[in-house]
C-alpha cells in the first residue's frame, strides 16, 4: 500500500546517497548500507501484508507491526532528507572561487552532522534489530501471502491486462450507458415540451443510484443544446458560496453562448448585486437551461433562486439531490419530480458485464453465467456498486477466482444491509484487488475537496512527483501515470467529467461516497492529513496535509509538524479565502510537493528557495477569462 511506496521511494534515496562519491559519507556509510538492507526486508513485508489484509481480517498485533515499519520507513526518511540537505548546501559552497576558505569555515559544522546522522541510524538500526532476527520478524506473514496466493491468484495486479484495458478506455463512449433510457425519455419531455413557462425538474435519488450520470449523458446531448439560447452546468455540494456560484454561472454561460463581456468588467471584482444583475440581465431575454447538481438543502434555492429569472420563454432548470424534502419543495414555478430506482435485474446483469468483460464486447462467458448473475444480485440494483464490481472482475478469468469473489462478498453482506453498507463493501472489495501503487494513486484522489474537477496533467504530474508511478523500461513515467488514471476509471474507482477529441480523460472526479470512503482509509493509515487551516497541527507524523481554507489566514504550525510534510496542497474555497489569504507558514524545507494553484498568496515563504527536495510546484492563478486586457 502507501506504506510499501514510501519504503519504496526511502530505499531509492538511499542508494542515492550510498552511490554519491562525496566526501560525507564518512562515519555514515555503513550505517545507511545497513539501512538499505532493513528497508529491501520493510518493502516485501509491508508489500505481504498489504496482499494479505485483501482476505485476511488484520488483528492488534499485525496493526501494531505495520504502524512500527512506517513509524521506521519515515524516520529514516527524515534522516536521510536532513543528511542529503546538508550535503547539497555543502556542494553549493565547495563549487564557489573560494571554496576552501568555506569549507574550512563549515568543516566543523559538517563533521557535527555527520556524527548526528551516523548516531540517529545506529539507533534506527539498533531499534529494528531489537524486534526479532530479520527472518523470523517477516517470515509469519510471508507464509500466510504465499498460501493466499496459490489460493486465489487474480488477486495481483496483471501488467498486459492493465496496459489492454488502459489503453482500451481511450475509446469508451460516455453514452455506452444501461437501465437509463427510460427515465431520459422522461427528463427529454420535461426539457423540450411546450411549457413556457420556467419549470424545475428534480431528479432524486440515494447516492450511488445514477442522477449525475443521467443528467450529464441528458445535458451533453445536442438536441438539449440547439434547444435553449444558453446553457450551464454548477456543482453545488454541502459546502457552497454563491457569489463564486454565480461567477461560475457567468463564465459557463458567456463562454457557451460566444459572447464577450463588456471588457470594463472584471469578475473577481464584482461584488454580490454586481453578479445578480449580470446574471439576470443576460438570462432575462432567454430561453435557458441551468443544472444544479448534488443539492443538498432547501437555503441553496432561496440563495440562488433570485438570479435564475421566471421569464416565458420556456426555461428550464435541472436539479439533482438525494434529500427527498428538497426534491419535494414548491420553488415557485411548474415543479416536476423524477425518482431513480434501483435498477432491474436484466439491466444490472447487462451494465455488469459491460464492465467485466470490455474486450468480449460486454457477452459474457457460458461458464460464468452463474458466478455473475450471484456476483450482480449482491449489488440490488445500485449502479455504482455494479460499476465498481464489474471493473474488478474484468481481471478474473476462472471460476475459482469468481467464486472466491463471491464467497468474499457473501461473508461481509447481510440481508439487512442498506445501500450504503452494500456500496462500501464492494468498493473495499476493489480496493483490495489494486495494486499497491493504484491503491495510493486512488487514496491520493481524496486530497482534494468534495466535487473538485481534476485536471490529467495536473493529476498525474502529482503522481509523478509522489513516486507512485513505477519506472519501467522504454516506457516514459507520464505513460504508465496514464494508465493507472485509465484504470481507476474503467474499475469505476474515478469518473469522467471531459474527453477531448479523441476521447481521452481531459478531467476526471471523485464520487462523493467513494471519496468519503477513500478519506476513511486514509486516515486510519495517516496518509492525508484535512484541514481548514485554522486547526492546531500538531506533531503528528503527517507527510501530506491539504489544506481547504475558509479564513484569512491560517494558524500557524508547529516547525516540528512541517519538518515532517512532505507534500503540501492549498486550496481556497470560500470568497473570503481567495481574497484575504496573506501568507503561508515556514517551516518545511524537505517539501517534495509544493500545489498552490488558484491559491493568492501574497507572500511565500524564503526558504522556498532552498527546497532541494522539491519535485513538484504549482503556483498558477487561474484569471478571469473576463478581464480586460
Amino acid at each position: 500500500m502507501e506504506l510499501s511506496s514510501a519504503v519504496d521511494l526511502i530505499t531509492g534515496k538511499v542508494v542515492s546517497v550510498i552511490e554519491n562519491k562525496a566526501s560525507l559519507l564518512t562515519e555514515v556509510g555503513a550505517e545507511i548500507n545497513e539501512i538499505k538492507l532493513e528497508l529491501n526486508a520493510m518493502k516485501a513485508f509491508l508489500d505481504d501484508a498489504d496482499r494479505r489484509s485483501e482476505v485476511v481480517t488484520s488483528n492488534e498485533t499485525d496493526n501494531l507491526r505495520v504502524e512500527n515499519v512506517r513509524d521506521i520507513a519515515y524516520e529514516v526518511e527524515d534522516v536521510v532528507d536532513e543528511f542529503m540537505y546538508h550535503f547539497n548546501k555543502q556542494q553549493q559552497w565547495t563549487g564557489r572561487p573560494s571554496r576552501f576558505f568555506m569549507k574550512l569555515i563549515h568543516f566543523p559544522n559538517n563533521l557535527l552532522v555527520r556524527h548526528q546522522v551516523a548516531f540517529k541510524l545506529h539507533g534506527i538500526n539498533k531499534r529494528i534489530k531489537s524486534i526479532a532476527a530479520r527472518n523470523q520478524r517477516y517470515r509469519g506473514f510471508c507464509s500466510e501471502s504465499r498460501k493466499y496466493k496459490e489460493q486465489i491468484g487474480g488477486a495481483y495486479h496483471r501488467n498486459n491486462w492493465v496496459k489492454n484495458l488502459s489503453e482500451s478506455a481511450l475509446f469508451f463512449k460516455d453514452d455506452d450507458l444501461v437501465g437509463i433510457d427510460k427515465a431520459q425519455r422522461e427528463l427529454l419531455r420535461c426539457l423540450m415540451d411546450q411549457e413556457l413557462q420556467r419549470t424545475m425538474t428534480s431528479v432524486v435519488g440515494m447516492g450511488g443510484l445514477g442522477k449525475t450520470t443521467l443528467v450529464a449523458n441528458t445535458f451533453n446531448k445536442q438536441v438539449v443544446k440547439q434547444h435553449f439560447d444558453c446553457y450551464a452546468w454548477i456543482t453545488v455540494s454541502q459546502q457552497y458560496v454563491v457569489t463564486e456560484l454565480f461567477k461560475s454561472m457567468i463564465k459557463e454561460l458567456y463562454g457557451k453562448a460566444k459572447k464577450k463581456m463588456d471588457q470594463a468588467i472584471n469578475l473577481d471584482s464584482m461584488n454580490y448585486r454586481e453578479l445578480l444583475e449580470a446574471l439576470v440581465n443576460f438570462l432575462q431575454p432567454r430561453r435557458y437551461l441551468i443544472v444544479i447538481d448534488d443539492v443538498w438543502s432547501i437555503k441553496f434555492w432561496q440563495d440562488i433562486s433570485i438570479a435564475l429569472p421566471a421569464n416565458m420563454n420556456g426555461s428550464r432548470i435541472l436539479l439533482t439531490t438525494r434529500k427527498e424534502d428538497v426534491a419535494s419543495f414548491e420553488f415557485g414555478s411548474v415543479n416536476r419530480t423524477l425518482r431513480l430506482k434501483p435498477l432491474p435485474f436484466d439491466e444490472s446483469l447487462a451494465l455488469f458485464c459491460k464492465k467485466a468483460f470490455v474486450g468480449k464486447g460486454g457477452q459474457c462467458p457460458l461458464y460464468l453465467e452463474s458466478s455473475a448473475s450471484k456476483l450482480v444480485a449482491k449489488c440490488e440494483g445500485l449502479p455504482l456498486a455494479i460499476v465498481a464490481l464489474g471493473g474488478l472482475m474484468a481481471s478474473k478469468n476462472s471460476i475459482a477466482e469468481w467464486s472466491g469473489v463471491y464467497n468474499n462478498l457473501h461473508r461481509e453482506l447481510s440481508e439487512n444491509d442498506t445501500y450504503f453498507e452494500r456500496l462500501k463493501h464492494i468498493s473495499l472489495l476493489s480496493y483490495h484487488d489494486l495494486s499497491y501503487r493504484l491503491k495510493q494513486c486512488f487514496l491520493y484522489c481524496c486530497i482534494f475537496p468534495e466535487d473538485f474537477v481534476i485536471r490529467r496533467r495536473r493529476l498525474i504530474r502529482l503522481w509523478m512527483a509522489e513516486g507512485f508511478v513505477e519506472p519501467q523500461k522504454e516506457t516514459i513515467p507520464e505513460v504508465v501515470a496514464e494508465r493507472y488514471l485509465n484504470e481507476l476509471i474503467c474499475r469505476g474507482l474515478l469518473q469522467v467529467v471531459k474527453r477531448n477529441e479523441s476521447g481521452r480523460p481531459k478531467q476526471c472526479k471523485m464520487h462523493d461516497i467513494l471519496r468519503e470512503f477513500a478519506v476513511s482509509i486514509s486516515k486510519s493509515v495517516t496518509f492525508v492529513a484535512k484541514s481548514d487551516g485554522t486547526e492546531e497541527v500538531d506533531d503528528n507524523g503527517i507527510r501530506r496535509w491539504s489544506i481547504e481554507v475558509k479564513d484569512k489566514e491560517m494558524k500557524a504550525a508547529s516547525k516540528a509538524a512541517l519538518s515532517q510534510v512532505r507534500s503540501l496542497l492549498v486550496f481556497a474555497v470560500d470568497e473570503t479565502s481567495k481574497t484575504s489569504f496573506n501568507r503561508l507558514p515556514s517551516g518545511f524545507k524537505l517539501m517534495r510537493v509544493l500545489d498552490l494553484e488558484d491559491t493568492p498568496i501574497n507572500e511565500l515563504p524564503d526558504e522556498l528557495v532552498n527546497l532541494f527536495n522539491l519535485r513538484y510546484l504549482n503556483l498558477m492563478t487561474r484569471l478571469s477569462l473576463y478581464r480586460s486586457k
